[in-house]
């Protein structure tokens, strides 16, 4: 496990989510309760932007069609998705977010972009 650095921990505060980048990985860092999570940043349902949602009480809501994951699990707990999303471990340390990347692991691609040849 590599972790890669995405962000000052200035930049996501409190109850808010974020887009970030590490190489080609891309994802949806949020706060809740002072911890910070990471997320593949395409929901399952129709590849809308996680980053674009807001964090709601049952954890990280798409603003597209009103899917929520779990932010430790990815687990879907409100539908219309049914698909988990990935989460990733975090490092919080020194004033910076860092993010786990398994060295094979691949950078997520939406589905709908990747069948179109866009990923």
């Amino acid at each position: 496990m590599e972790f890669k650095r995405v962000a000052r921990s200035g930049q996501v505060p409190e109850g808010m989510v974020r887009r970030f980048f590490a190489g080609d990985h891309e994802f949806a860092v949020a706060r809740l309760d002072g911890t910070a999570y990471a997320t593949s940043n395409y929901c399952t349902h129709l590849d809308c932007l996680l980053s674009s949602g807001k964090l709601v009480d049952d954890g990280i809501g798409c603003s597209c069609h009103g899917s929520a994951f779990d932010l430790k699990t990815g687990e879907p707990v409100c539908p219309p998705a049914t698909v988990p999303i990935k989460t990733y471990p975090v490092e919080e340390r020194d004033g910076e977010i860092f993010v786990g990347v398994d060295p094979g692991d691949a950078a997520i691609v939406p589905s709908r972009r990747a069948r179109r040849g866009l990923g």
